[in-house]
C-alpha cells in the first residue's frame, strides 16, 4: 500500500506509453540534419523585455514593439534584450538592426537543432536547449534558446513566453553592487549559460527520483505495466542525454575563442560552466546505465517469479505422483487382486498415500527444496 501511495497511478505519460498508437512519440535520434531541422511556426504571443544597466543604474522595461529595441544597438550602457515568442519578421528586423549575420538569423528561426556556437562578424552566437521536467507527465520538455553576444548587448530568443529559468539573472541585475552589474556583456552571457546548465541538474534530480521509484516498483510489481514505465523513462533519459551532450562543445567554443568580445578575466567563469556540463554529462551517463539496469532487473525479477511458479508446480506434481500411482494400481479391473476383498483396504490405501506425502514433504524440506 505504501508503494501505491508513493507512485501515483495512473501517470499520464505512462498511460500514453501503454497506448503507443494514441501518442506521438518524441524523436530521440535524428541522423539527417536536413530532416531534423525545421522552420518554427510563428508565435501567437510574444513578450519583449529589456534590462538596460550599468554599475549604478538598472531599468527593466517591457516593450510592445520590436522597433523599440533598435535604440539599444548603439547604447553606451549594457543591454539584455529577451524576446519570448519567435516571429520571423521581428527576428529579421532585430538581426538587421544589430548587424547579425543571416546565417545566425536562419539558426534562430529553425528548431530541432543541435547545440552549437558560432562567431560571425564580431558577433558571438550560441543556441542550446533549455530543459524542464513536466511533473504531470513525468517527461522532459525542451525549449531551444538562442543567444547573441555583442559589444554592449546580449539578445536572447526563446520559444515559450510562459516560462524560462532566467529569474536568478534578473534578480542579480536588480541588485546594486552585484558582480553581473559590474561586469560586461560577456559576463551577462556567461550568467545566462550558467543558469541554463544549472537547471539541468534540477531536471536530473527529478529523473533520479523516478529511477528510484521504478527500482521499488520493479521489485514488487514486475509486470507488463512496469515494463512500459521503464521504457518510457528510458526514452526520457535518452532524450535528456542527447540534448545536453553537445553543450559541452558549445562552452568549449567560448573557452577557445580569441574574440575581443570576451575578456580574459571572464574566461574562468566559462571554465566553471564547462566543469558543470561535464559533470552533468557524467551523471546523465550514470542515469542511462541505471535505466538499462532497470530493464535487466525487470527480466531478472520476471525469471525469478517464473522459477518460483515452476518450482511450486514441480513440487505439487512430484507429491501427487505416488498417490496417482497407487490409485492407478487399485483402479485396475483384475479379479484376482488380493486387496480387493479387504474390508479396510480403502482406508489403508488412503493412509499409505498420506504417509507417502508426509515423508516426501519432510525429505524436500530437509534438502531445502522449498
Amino acid at each position: 500500500m505504501a508503494l501505491k501511495n508513493k507512485l501515483p497511478i495512473p501517470i499520464p505519460g505512462v498511460v500514453q506509453a501503454l497506448n503507443p498508437f494514441k501518442v506521438k512519440k518524441q524523436r530521440i535520434m535524428n541522423f539527417n540534419p536536413a530532416e531534423g531541422v525545421t522552420r518554427r511556426k510563428p508565435a501567437v504571443d510574444n513578450k519583449i523585455t529589456v534590462f538596460d544597466y550599468n554599475s549604478n543604474l538598472c531599468s527593466e522595461l517591457v516593450l510592445h514593439k520590436i522597433e523599440d529595441t533598435f535604440k539599444y544597438a548603439e547604447s553606451s550602457q549594457l543591454s539584455w534584450i529577451n524576446i519570448d515568442g519567435i516571429r520571423k519578421e521581428e527576428v529579421h528586423a532585430v538581426c538587421e538592426q544589430f548587424m547579425i549575420h543571416p546565417l545566425i538569423e536562419e539558426d534562430i528561426l529553425s528548431i530541432g537543432q543541435r547545440a552549437k556556437m558560432d562567431e560571425i562578424n564580431d558577433r558571438m552566437f550560441c543556441l542550446l536547449p533549455m530543459i524542464y521536467f513536466n511533473s504531470e507527465t513525468s517527461s522532459v520538455d525542451l525549449e531551444q534558446v538562442s543567444i547573441v553576444l555583442g559589444k554592449n548587448f546580449v539578445i536572447s530568443f526563446q520559444e515559450d513566453p510562459a516560462r524560462d529559468v532566467f529569474d536568478p539573472v534578473r534578480t542579480k541585475l536588480l541588485l546594486k553592487g552585484s558582480r553581473i552589474r559590474n561586469g560586461g556583456a560577456d559576463y551577462l552571457c556567461y550568467s545566462l549559460l550558467d543558469v541554463i546548465v544549472d537547471n539541468y541538474f534540477i531536471v536530473m534530480d527529478k529523473l533520479g527520483e523516478r529511477i528510484e521509484m521504478m527500482e521499488d516498483l520493479v521489485q514488487h510489481q514486475p509486470n507488463t505495466r512496469t515494463l512500459a514505465r521503464i521504457n518510457y523513462l528510458r526514452r526520457q533519459v535518452f532524450l535528456f542525454k542527447r540534448a545536453i551532450s553537445p553543450v559541452r562543445e558549445l562552452v568549449n567554443g567560448f573557452l577557445k575563442s580569441e574574440s575581443d568580445l570576451l575578456d580574459d578575466k571572464v574566461t574562468k567563469y566559462y571554465k566553471d560552466v564547462y566543469d558543470h556540463i561535464i559533470q552533468c554529462n557524467d551523471l546523465a551517463d550514470n542515469y542511462r546505465d541505471m535505466v538499462l539496469n532497470l530493464q535487466e532487473m525487470y527480466h531478472t525479477q520476471l525469471n525469478l517469479k517464473m522459477n518460483e511458479i515452476m518450482k511450486v508446480l514441480a513440487v505439487v506434481t512430484t507429491l501427487m505422483a505416488p498417490p496417482t500411482l497407487l490409485a492407478g494400481i487399485y483402479g485396475m479391473n483384475f479379479h484376482n487382486m488380493p486387496e480387493l476383498d479387504s474390508r479396510n483396504g480403502y482406508y489403508y490405501t488412503l493412509g499409505g498415500m498420506g504417509i507417502l506425502l508426509i515423508l516426501m514433504i519432510m525429505v524436500f524440506r530437509k534438502r531445502g527444496w522449498f
